[in-house]
């Protein structure tokens, strides 16, 4: 019978663990690795920096000059921390193969984490080469590099998405499901799930495809709708809610998906493994309800009723059932605490900008 897997167990067996994160300076990345330096773990950054980074903030266009400030200060924030924490940072380009090589290299890392990616469906619609160099290319390169140097990885984690499931056709999906991905953006996606297991299935890699959903939490910057509808509250501005709000998602809180991430890697069983986890909060919740959680935090904030955009995918709970028997998995956040923390920390962090720019 396999062992619980318990924080002591997480610990013990994350130990002498070197774990790179490519595409790792974003939201989920920059998360992952605090956490993982917390257990002791020896982590490194690959990223060019192309994603949410300083210079597409200060060029962004449809942002206000308040906001742009707002986001950098978050954008310093992640750097600092993971700085303050040890994190190698490495400024590097995954779709290059020599870059990426040369940089696994010289850390020599024994598990992989894929992250790069676009973090937005609408964004990776407008630009499909992209979406596919950051999403696919840069794959390509993290397995060629497991192959070219066998046993040095034990495993490669791939950082997938809900989005593979497409419609649902039930109010809940487990991993059984056959993906029925529409777009480029989810599309991708499962084509990244189908090579990494073509090179688990070719060449033993130990693999871990990671489905997470509607994450939210403290220092994104990705303009999902979690950060939409607080910030449109402190502007003023109504919180849309198309066909009432009855749509949902599975709002996942970052701490719970990185716990659950962490969990998977120390349950490997290393060179040979496979396995598929959906790591959400495992209850899908209405938009109206996360439009709630706002009001509760931010009473003035407005909520508008608009037709439902029928083009959106019908979503639901994501089972967590695999990952609570296998990695002893249970999230800890459910909307009403997680979701208000992170509004309470957004509101903290608006006025702590206000009042720098105001006597700047």
């Amino acid at each position: 019978m396999a062992q619980k897997i318990t924080p002591d167990l997480v610990k013990k067996r994350m130990a002498g663990e070197r774990v790179s994160l490519v595409g790792g300076a974003g939201f989920i990345g920059h998360n992952l690795a605090l956490a993982l330096r917390q257990i002791g773990v020896e982590v490194q950054i690959v990223d060019n920096l192309m994603q949410n980074n300083m210079l597409a903030n200060v060029s962004d266009m449809d942002i206000d000059d308040f906001r742009r400030q707002l986001n950098h200060n978050f954008l310093v924030q992640r750097f600092e921390m993971m700085r303050n924490a040890g994190v190698v940072m490495d400024n590097a380009d995954a779709r290059s193969m020599t870059d990426l090589a040369e940089t696994l290299k010289r850390f020599q890392p024994t598990k992989i984490v894929h992250l790069s990616a676009i973090s937005s469906a609408v964004d990776a619609k407008k630009v499909p080469g992209h979406c596919f160099d950051l999403q696919l290319v840069t794959l390509r390169n993290v397995l060629e590099f497991t192959r070219l140097f066998p046993n040095e990885v034990n495993e490669v984690v791939f950082m997938s998405s809900s989005t593979v499931y497409g419609d649902f056709e039930t109010e809940t999906v487990d991993e059984n499901v056959r993906p029925r991905p529409y777009g480029i953006y989810a599309n991708a996606k499962f084509m990244g799930e189908r090579l990494i297991r073509t090179y688990h299935d070719q060449y033993g890699l130990g693999i871990t495809i990671i489905r997470p959903s509607a994450l939210y939490g403290e220092r994104c910057i990705s303009r999902r709708v979690s950060q939409v509808f607080i910030e449109n509250a402190l502007m003023g501005k109504p919180l849309l809610l198309e066909g009432g709000g009855d749509g949902r998602l599975d709002f996942t809180y970052i701490e719970d998906l990185v716990d659950g991430i962490i969990r998977s890697m120390a349950a490997t069983a290393g060179a040979g493994s496979s396995n598929t986890f959906n790591i959400t909060f495992g209850n899908a919740r209405t938009i109206l309800e996360l439009a709630n959680v706002v009001k509760s935090v931010v009473p003035n904030a407005i909520l508008e009723e608009r037709p439902r955009d029928v083009i959106k995918p019908i979503r639901g709970t994501l089972s967590t059932e695999r990952a609570r028997e296998h990695l002893n998995f249970v999230p800890n956040w459910p909307l009403e605490v997680g979701y208000k923390r992170y509004c309470e920390w957004y509101v903290d962090q608006w006025e702590r900008t206000r009042h720098r720019m105001e006597f700047n």
